[in-house]
């Protein structure tokens, strides 16, 4: 068919109608023909005129481009009956499905998302325009993974009822490669330094994990602000990036960066003030100052500064303060003279604070934990350490705090406080393996939030080749108004320590017991343990000479002792699970009072501290020390109060209890004292998918336990450095480590990999 040939039909196309409607006339009824699915009234919408109006040949193009915009139809015309404007349309199919094929990288859910963010899903009007949209948006979502040589192929297959489905086939390729980044314009600092600010990076040995070697318009747009910042925190003011290249070889498998920069040179502070309605003393605000004259000006000191203020103004009821760090630069002597102006609005009050979500805890259990007071000052660090508090009860999903104005007041807030309740109750079993206890069998009911009162009741069953234990108890966290808790404990365990490293004997023991913990402030706690506890020794022919001795002098093998313990502890970490800062320190003291029939002693300390170092590396420190003997008739520390030492949670790459004295059958005796440190360099997980619940850290552990026969010395000091993981799964925790022994002697036992699962941390 000709071209003249076509061009005849397209206008005879758009002359057709208007010739229909040649005549003038007054619209009295409007009839749609060739609906299926869309609805009259739809097309009534999308109509520019309607019953009543005057209509002539000059207005129909109009009316045909007003539904062709709508997108619904691929045909419209118009034709007259009488006073009856009949409009006649053809509808576009629609989709009937999406299936996408050969996507690994990137889920189909993801991508079916990304989809119908630019209007192509099922049940929408099929455009086919649009696939020229598809390959658009998909090829972006896969060039983000730096998957630049993909190939996507789209077809589309008519269906029943005017429907399509449309096939996309997806040849994702291999990702390319950071095959070089390179900095051009720095003197101040190594290229090595501030490349190692970046996320991106060339292939390394943990590139599999992190991906850092996967180019990505935003992760460079990151690491170009990081550079910018490095600069800017150390008097660089007029730096900038002159420009940035990305090249891609042809065959798309590797990609070179060149950063153009210019650094410019280096600014110092000449004079630091402050200004504005400052309502607190100088003498409070200076110090949180962190610019210092004759220093680099750093834009990071004069953030967090103006933050700190603003900290300060809000905990003392200054709720909307605004503080701003204004530099004043001098170019000629290449000095900044910071200004920070503080305005700090009207001193702000609370008005209510309004629970909303707890539909079972009752309000008095969350209002307890509050530190924010109704009609007292709006204070930011009270408040947030009231929503630290609620968190930490593990009653609620989420919890979320909103600071809303009062309607026709200039001082005066609500305090919204949302949560999201979880499940009251739990009933948990579970399986698990350890090296030195075997397989691990639990099952536990658990109610944590007793009838919505904050009251703690739980039972427990854990069995082990090692272990039987049952176990009931009862928290009651606000005893008395003032938070002391109550709770109630009653344990029966069974120990068989045959297919262990420790002395050969069973030991069966029953408590029952009461505790009291007094609040002493928001982080320091002190609590008092009153137990009634009865242990029996069994021996056996493979049993060593020290125990069969000790029942031997004591006449008897059963024991009936009353303990009372009293402990300290003061927790300041940021959250109890993978803590990057803060410290948890515990000291304890526990003793049988007289009349009992052993009567001894026992001390620990621990201490640990986590320090954040940069770019979320974290330090962390630990050291644990105990001792015990005995007094009056009881003359050594019982042996099954002894100290052990070994394994994933004291000394890894050794097995687990086995460092120490040794009886004569060569088993772990344990021992009165035991010193037990560790240094721990925390590392960011690889995966941010996997942040919250895998951590990885290289190790140094040291220390020993020793014997009431044995002095203590630092030559018996075991050391052993190494790496480990933990794996929070929905199962259990996963512990692994590996680790090497540094000065581990003849009768040590080695383990140098070790793991457990299942086991709490």
């Amino acid at each position: 068919m000709s071209r003249f040939t076509l061009i005849f039909i397209a206008l005879l196309g758009l002359l057709l109608p208007q010739l229909s409607l040649a005549d003038s006339f007054t619209i009295k009824d409007i009839r749609v023909d060739g609906l299926k699915r869309i609805s009259a009234g739809t097309v009534f919408n999308y109509l520019p005129v309607e019953i009543g109006d005057q209509i002539d040949s000059s207005e129909t193009p109009e009316i045909i481009r007003s539904l062709y915009k709508s997108g619904f139809f691929k045909d419209v015309r118009l034709e007259r009956e009488a006073d009856v404007l009949v409009v006649i349309v053809t509808e576009r199919s629609a989709i009937g499905q999406i299936n996408i094929e050969g996507n690994k990288d990137l889920e189909s859910e993801q991508l079916l998302q990304a989809l119908k963010d630019i209007g192509l899903a099922t049940g929408r009007v099929y455009n086919p325009s649009i696939l020229d949209r598809i390959q658009q948006e998909l090829r972006r979502q896969y060039f983000s993974l730096g998957k630049y040589a993909v190939q996507i192929k789209s077809t589309v297959t008519p269906l029943e009822r005017n429907r399509v489905a449309i096939d996309i086939k997806i040849v994702e390729g291999k990702a390319a490669r950071i095959k070089q980044i390179n900095i051009v314009g720095n003197n101040a600092f190594d290229e090595g330094d501030l490349l190692s600010e970046f996320q991106l990076g060339t292939t390394n040995w943990i590139s599999f994990f992190t991906k850092n070697d996967q180019y990505s318009r935003q992760k460079l747009a990151g690491d170009l602000e990081k550079i910018r910042s490095y600069y800017l925190n150390r008097g660089y003011i007029n730096f900038k990036i002159d420009s940035t290249q990305v090249s891609i070889t042809p065959d798309k498998q590797d990609i070179y960066i060149t950063i153009n920069l210019h650094e410019g040179e280096i600014f110092t502070v000449s004079d630091v003030k402050l200004a504005g309605d400052l309502k607190l003393d100088k003498e409070e605000l200076f110090p949180l100052v962190k610019v210092r004259r004759n220093t680099p000006f750093s834009r990071k000191q004069a953030t967090e500064s103006s933050e700190a203020i603003n900290d300060l103004l809000g905990d003392n009821g200054y709720a909307f303060a605004n503080v701003n760090s204004i530099p004043e630069i001098d170019e000629e002597n290449k000095t900044v003279d910071v200004t920070f102006f503080v305005d700090p609005g009207k001193r702000t009050y609370v008005r209510r604070v309004n629970m909303e979500g707890n539909t079972r805890t009752r309000d008095e259990v969350l209002r307890r934990e509050l530190r924010q007071m109704e009609s007292g000052w709006f204070s930011t660090k009270q408040l947030n350490r009231s929503r630290d508090r609620l968190r930490r009860l593990g009653y609620f999903d989420e919890v979320n705090v909103e600071t809303p104005a009062v309607a026709g007041s200039t001082d005066q807030v609500d305090i919204e406080i949302k949560v999201k309740e979880k499940p009251a109750g739990s009933l948990l079993a579970g399986v698990g393996f350890s090296q030195s206890q075997g397989l691990l069998l639990n099952a536990s009911v658990n109610q944590n939030n007793f009838l919505g009162t904050g009251k703690t009741i739980s039972f427990a069953v854990n069995t082990s080749e090692v272990n039987t234990l049952y176990q009931f108890g009862y928290t009651n966290p606000y005893y008395t108004i003032n938070g002391v808790s109550r709770g109630f404990n009653i344990l029966y365990r069974t120990t068989n320590t045959d297919t262990t490293s420790i002395s050969n004997y069973r030991t069966n023991v029953a408590r029952a017991g009461m505790n009291f913990g007094i609040p002493i402030n928001e982080f320091d706690r002190f609590g008092l343990n009153f137990d009634f506890e009865r242990t029996e020794l069994v021996t056996s022919s493979d049993s060593p000479q020290y125990i069969k001795d000790f029942i031997k002098d004591q006449g008897d093998d059963t024991y009936l002792d009353f303990r009372m313990s009293a402990n300290w502890s003061q927790d300041s970490r940021n959250r109890s699970i993978f803590p990057t800062r803060g410290a948890v320190q515990r000291l304890s003291v526990e003793t049988t009072v007289p009349g009992s029939d052993q009567t001894y002693y026992r001390l620990s300390y621990l201490h640990q501290r986590y320090f954040n170092l940069i770019r979320q590396w974290t330090l962390g420190l630990r050291g644990d020390i105990a001792y015990g003997d005995g007094y009056g008739d009881t003359k050594i520390l019982p042996p099954y109060k002894n100290y052990f030492a070994g394994g994933v949670k004291s000394l890894r790459g050794f097995k687990d209890n086995s460092l120490g004295p040794l009886d004569e059958n060569g088993d772990a005796k344990g021992g009165n004292m035991r010193l037990i440190g560790r240094a721990e360099l925390v590392m960011p997980s690889p995966v941010d998918k996997f942040k919250d619940s895998v951590r990885i850290a290289s190790f140094l552990d040291f220390g020993n336990v020793f014997d009431e026969d044995e002095s203590f010395s630092v030559e018996e000091i075991r050391y052993s450095a190494g790496v480990g993981a933990t794996w929070l799964s929905p199962f259990g925790a996963l512990t692994v480590s590996a680790a090497l022994p540094l000065n581990d002697k003849a009768d040590d036992e080695i383990q140098n990999f070790q793991f457990s699962f299942g086991q709490s941390l």
